[in-house]
C-alpha cells in the first residue's frame, strides 16, 4: 500500500559487534513495520559479521552482506543499496539507537510531502556517563545553511530512494572520504531536491567526548574544499568563505579547547 511503503534500511558494519543487536533492535521494535535491513560487513577484524548472521536468523526482513575487502562506508552504503528493493531509503549505524517512533515519523512526512526528498530530525550525542549533547538543525535548509555544518544528521535520515539512484548513489572519491553525507546534501541540493528536518530528535549517537582525535586533518581539508563549492555555486558572499574554512581552522586549536567547545555546544 502506498501509506505503508517499503524502507529499505541500509546500515555499513564495521567492529561494532559489541553493540550491533542494540542498534538491530532498535529497527525490529519499529512501530512502523514495513522495512527490510540491509547490514554489510566491510571485513571487520572482530565478530562483526558472524554476530549479524546470528541477528540475522531472528527476523526474515534482515540480510547481510560482505565486501571482499575494506572499502570504507561510501562504497559499503553502495553495496546495500544496489541490493535494496523499498520506496524509501533509510540509515542507522551499527553502534547507535533511534526511538521506536522514527520510521513512521518519516514516512509519515515524506508520504504527506512529496515536495520533499529527504527527511532527518535533530540528534543527541551519548557515551556511557549519559547525554551530553543535542544537536538541532535548521527545519527547511537553504544553501547558505550548509556553511555552518551538514544541515541534516546522515544517519537518522530516509530518502526516496528513486533520487538517491538518480545522484548516483554515495561518492567513493577520496577528496569526500569522511565527508560522504555532506557531499550528498551538496549534490542532492544542485539537482533541485530539497530536504527537511523535523523537530524531533529521531536518533541518539554514541560518541566519544573527545572526538578530536578521530578527526584526521585531511578530513577537515575535504569539508573546507565541500563548503567552498557551495559559496562558489550560490554566489554567496566573499566574507561566507571564511565560514568554509572554519574546520581547517578548528582542527589548529588545542585538543582540550576543542574538546570543551565539543562537549559543551548545544544547538
Amino acid at each position: 500500500m502506498r501509506e505503508k511503503p517499503l524502507v529499505s534500511v541500509l546500515m555499513g558494519i564495521y567492529n561494532c559487534a559489541s553493540t550491533l543487536e542494540e542498534a538491530v533492535d532498535c529497527i525490529i521494535h519499529q512501530t512502523y513495520e514495513n522495512w527490510e535491513l540491509i547490514m554489510c560487513d566491510d571485513c571487520s577484524s572482530d565478530n562483526t559479521y558472524e554476530t549479524a548472521l546470528r541477528i540475522a536468523q531472528k527476523d526474515s526482513r534482515i540480510r547481510v552482506l560482505k565486501n571482499e575487502r575494506n572499502l570504507t562506508l561510501a562504497p559499503t552504503l553502495n553495496h546495500c543499496l544496489r541490493e535494496a528493493k523499498g520506496e524509501y531509503t533509510a540509515r542507522m549505524d551499527g553502534d547507535d539507537i533511534c526511538p521506536k517512533n522514527r520510521f513512521q515519523k518519516e514516512v509519515d512526512f515524506l508520504n504527506e510531502n512529496p515536495q520533499y526528498a529527504l527527511v532527518s530530525g535533530s540528534m543527541e550525542m551519548y557515551d556511557e556517563d549519559g547525554v551530553f549533547r543535542v544537536v538541532r538543525y535548521t527545519p527547511d535548509p537553504a544553501p547558505q545553511d550548509f556553511l555552518n555544518r551538514s544541515p541534516f544528521c546522515h544517519a537518522a535520515c530516509m530518502m526516496r530512494r528513486k533520487v538517491l539512484e538518480n545522484l548516483g548513489g554515495y561518492d567513493t572519491a577520496e577528496k569526500v572520504n569522511r565527508v560522504e553525507d555532506y557531499d550528498l546534501w551538496i549534490r542532492l541540493y544542485e539537482k533541485g531536491y530539497r530536504g527537511y528536518n523535523l523537530p524531533d530528535i529521531l536518533y541518539s549517537m554514541r560518541d566519544d567526548r573527545n572526538a578530536f582525535s578521530r578527526r584526521k586533518f585531511k578530513y577537515r581539508i575535504n569539508e573546507s574544499r565541500l563548503k567552498l563549492r557551495v559559496c562558489k555555486n550560490n554566489k554567496l558572499p566573499f566574507l561566507s568563505r571564511v565560514s568554509a574554512v572554519k574546520p581547517i581552522l578548528v582542527g589548529l586549536l588545542p585538543p582540550f579547547v576543542y574538546k570543551k567547545l565539543h562537549t559543551s555546544a548545544k544547538s
